[in-house]
């Protein structure tokens, strides 16, 4: 920019000199012109990505200020020894002037990979690239497939290139490859990968005899501000040359909330991205589809429960006058409570039939084996996804032994590798024993502190039911006035959203400090340190998010008592008790405000967060509006996505698949509710990863990894909370007992069944300290519970209904679980991991590149032995006329 603006002072003086003879104002029309001129072409350098010559292209750029701090020099030395290595690899480095810059702060160092570098990184890394235009047909669409007509893309956003069988790069090879123009063959993501390979590796010092290498260590000193990929041009408007803005056509295509019905351009998304981001989203995409159909499912079942609401015998019982309005029930805490009507709680028990009806037990098989099914289909897909994007055997070739700078940095120690017989880093394991005490520790202490924040919880549920029994249930409660707010509700939606602030908060710090102590634990490979930070980061979430559904679910009416003896907690409190209509219905109201203030948290934290922030960011920066806003300083001014920024992704659509099974039974809206916040989540994620982010270095990635593990094991475990959520928190199997072995009456068999669920206490038998103060005038009050009456002989005692009932219970967990296992178990074998066309395609695409690569590797062979036999029979003839001449010369 310095030389621009020389250059323009050597021009126009020199037309100053040449034009002496002109008028003042035809010097000064030449001055507006070539300022004009001038103009233009600093505004058309807005969007470049090349250095200042034009052609080569920016694949890396790093940033940084001067500052005066004591360790400045340190930094600037550093700085020093970084770049020369660079270009000791063979890169080339453009460095922009902090004059230039809009903050009048900021050096920006643009990096090049010339065609040496990138064809021999890319042997190294083992990309593979086209040999050969494919003659494999792509899948066709299936049967009817023109009615999803508004849904697709257009043809050359969901194919932006040819299918082509593909190879290995090898520089010895290169002929073999369709390089057709050496400054496109490598896609843009392949080169940042192949840039960002040599950043992280190449050292800048040494220290104690250890090598400081890697440019995560210089960011995290400080000593570069940042390091990123250009993104390849402005997301609001196409390039103007012939470079393809990859950028625009996602943002236009992908990343626009009115596109929320469009199906996602995935191999776009993995041109520009990598397959690691791609995969995330092909992930996503297939999630949403397949809730599609649960949401339809559940949406059903829950208008079943809305249209028979009317007609539940129990709440037409509840609220009769004659029935309900009769039964006096005995006080919901000790001395401050009253007693109460039963038919109070007339709304909340119609309430209640919503969720816990006949379909629930239906919905809960169906969603085992939908869940099943999602598995097995994934599998088909990732496979799939496997082939297309040229991810077969990636795994093993690659992933596992690309070790982390960070861990070569620390490595005193070198061993062989079993795999590639070559020495290595390696960290004795004595060396991490005191990192893996601190971390267990560490994590063990938030476990407890989790725990601790939950019992706290609990222990102002049950303070809070108290006081809102005490107020709630009156002398109004005696005359029957229905109300829907019971002190069960009141205390589980207040406790419900002081459970999702506690959470959210636990979440923040609990994320910086598992990050932390993944650090310290020095993980060999990206693999393992993800691997790690998952298993952290997952087990502490579900403890977090799911306890509170757990205890409402499983532990909340359950060990209660009876009055006169009702269970203490550490003695001073009383436990909890369900509604008479059940506890399903304060599971589902739990599980609802976690799961949606959840995910509308997220969704405008992920929205709102990165706009304030680059907003915050552009208008701190833009000090000197009359410099050029480069393209290298509008994406530094944007956020960073970061490492583990796809980790927090699948963290959270892993957590909202488990709120979808682990407890659908309660609530047959939630993969509706999951459906319509992922239908936001994709266009969110697209928006702010086209518009607000940097670009993320490409990665390669085969599979979800680790999460298909903990779907799978919340799979199975879903059947199991499912089962016991329908036969313990649900009123279905009592319903059921109660309907074959207890009802007297044959044409309506429900008739008496809330007189049969509830006991009868004797007032009398209440203990002084926990018997209402003021005295009333009858003698029994109903509890729920199947006790034997005052008058029997072992009062009080569990009746044999009781025994019959919890028979019962067992045995339809047993049936449940069997029957949906035995589902998933046959599905699991009928459904291939790997389709049979995808497997043939596999096969005959694996001959095809064996088959060009052979007759490449024999027209080579042909080649080198005729021009052999050529020199040879050249050779030959020389030497047969030379050995006269030399005969006659001697």
């Amino acid at each position: 920019m310095v030389e621009e603006e020389g250059l323009r002072a050597k021009s126009l003086d020199y037309s100053l000199q040449r034009n002496e003879s002109l008028s003042a104002k035809e010097t000064s029309f030449l001055i507006s012109t070539e300022s004009e001129a001038l103009f233009q072409k600093r505004e058309q350098s807005k969007d470049s990505v090349f250095f200042t010559d034009g052609i080569r292209q920016i694949d890396f750029v790093l940033s940084y200020v001067d500052d005066m701090k004591k360790d400045s020099e340190l930094k600037a030395e550093r700085r020093r020894e970084f770049e020369l290595n660079l270009r000791k690899t063979g890169l080339e480095l453009e460095i922009e002037d902090k004059l230039n810059s809009e903050d009048g702060r900021t050096y920006f160092v643009k990096i090049h990979a010339p065609w040496e570098v990138l064809v021999t990184y890319a042997e190294v890394l083992g990309i593979k690239m086209p040999i050969k235009l494919s003659d494999i047909p792509r899948p066709k669409y299936p049967p009817l497939s023109y009615m999803l007509g508004p849904v697709k893309l257009p043809a050359t956003v969901k194919y932006p290139k040819p299918e082509y069988f593909t190879a290995q790069f090898s520089r010895h090879r290169q002929e073999l490859f369709l390089i057709e123009d050496e400054a496109t063959f490598f896609p843009s993501s392949a080169r940042n990968r192949i840039v960002y390979y040599i950043l992280s590796r190449c050292p800048f010092g040494e220290e104690e005899g250890k090598k400081k290498i890697g440019i995560e260590r210089l960011l995290n000193t400080k000593t570069y501000s940042s390091a990123f990929p250009l993104h390849d041009g402005q997301y609001w408007k196409p390039s103007k040359t012939s470079y393809i803005n990859e950028r625009y056509i996602l943002c236009k295509n992908w990343a626009r909330f009115s596109y929320f019905y469009k199906e996602q351009p995935f191999n776009l998304i993995r041109d520009y991205y990598g397959e690691k981001i791609g995969i995330y989203f092909v992930f996503l995409g297939y999630y949403t589809e397949m809730l599609l159909v649960a949401a339809v499912v559940g949406l059903a079942c829950f208008i079943y429960g809305l249209l028979s609401m009317e007609t539940n015998q129990s709440s037409i019982e509840i609220c009769d006058p004659k029935i309900g309005g009769q039964m006096i029930m005995c006080p919901l805490c000790d001395e401050m409570c009253d007693y109460w009507r039963l038919n109070t709680t007339c709304l909340h028990s119609k309430f209640s039939h919503l969720f816990d009806n006949e379909s629930t037990v239906f919905f809960a098989i169906f969603m085992g084996i939908w869940v099943t099914l999602f598995l097995e289909f994934w599998k088909q897909r990732q496979a799939r996804l496997e082939y297309e994007w040229d991810l077969v055997d990636f795994e093993e070739e690659h992933q596992q032994l690309q070790l982390r700078p960070e861990f070569e940095a620390m490595c005193k120690h070198k061993k062989m590798n079993s795999v590639t017989k070559e020495m290595e880093p390696h960290m004795p394991l004595c060396n991490r024993i005191p990192w893996y005490f601190v971390s267990g520790t560490t994590v063990t202490f938030w476990m407890a502190l989790l725990l601790s924040s939950m019992v706290s919880i609990i222990i102002y549920r049950l303070s809070a039911f108290a006081s809102f029994a005490s107020f709630m249930e009156s002398e109004a409660t005696l005359q029957s006035v229905k109300s829907f707010f019971t002190p069960q509700l009141a205390t589980s939606l207040s406790g419900s959203c002081l459970n999702c602030i506690v959470i959210l908060i636990l979440n923040f710090f609990y994320e910086k400090i598992s990050a932390w102590i993944t650090k310290m634990e020095i993980p060999r490979t990206y693999q393992e340190y993800e691997t790690s930070l998952t298993l952290k980061m997952f087990l502490f979430q579900f403890v977090n998010y799911y306890s509170a559904c757990f205890y409402v679910a499983f532990f909340k009416g359950k060990l209660v008592g009876y009055p006169g003896k009702y269970t203490y907690m550490f003695g001073i409190w009383r436990s909890e008790e369900c509604d008479p209509a059940g506890c399903l219905v304060e599971l589902t109201t739990q599980l609802t405000i976690i799961m949606i203030g959840k995910q509308i948290f997220a969704n405008i934290q992920e929205a709102c967060q990165p706009l304030i922030f680059n907003w915050w960011r552009r208008r701190r920066a833009r000090t000197h509006s009359e410099k050029l806003y480069s393209r290298w300083e509008q994406d530094n001014d944007l956020q960073v996505f970061g490492s583990l920024g796809l980790f927090y992704e699948y963290l959270e659509t892993v957590i909202q698949f488990g709120f979808v099974t682990l407890f659908v039974a309660s609530f047959p809206l939630a993969p509706l509710f999951a459906l319509i916040n992922n239908i936001v989540e994709i266009r969110v994620d697209a928006w702010k990863l086209t518009t607000q982010y940097r670009r993320p270095v490409a990665a390669k990635a085969h599979s979800i990894g680790i999460w298909q593990d903990i779907l799978s094991g919340m799979a199975i475990l879903s059947v199991a909370t499912n089962a016991f959520i329908v036969a313990f928190t649900s009123d279905i199997v009592p319903r059921l007992v109660y309907f074959y072995a207890y009802s007297k009456n044959s044409t309506e068999p429900f008739n008496g069944y809330v007189d049969n669920s509830l006991s009868v206490f004797l007032i009398a038998d209440f203990p002084n300290y926990t018997a209402p103060m003021e005295k009333r005038d009858f003698n029994t009050c109903r509890y729920r519970d199947y006790r034997n009456p005052p008058d029997h002989e072992d009062k009080y005692a569990p009746s044999m209904q009781f025994w019959h009932v919890l028979a019962a219970k067992m045995t339809f967990i047993i049936v449940m679980e069997h029957v949906v296992f035995l589902f998933k178990f046959l599905l699991a074998w009928m459904i291939p991991d790997v389709p049979k066309d995808v497997a043939d395609k596999i096969k005959q695409e694996k001959l095809m590149t064996v088959k060009i690569i052979h007759d490449f590797e024999l027209k080579k062979l042909k080649e080198d032995l005729n021009f052999e036999c050529n020199d040879f029979s050249t050779g030959t003839k020389e030497k047969e006329s030379r050995p006269v001449s030399s005969k006659i010369s001697v």
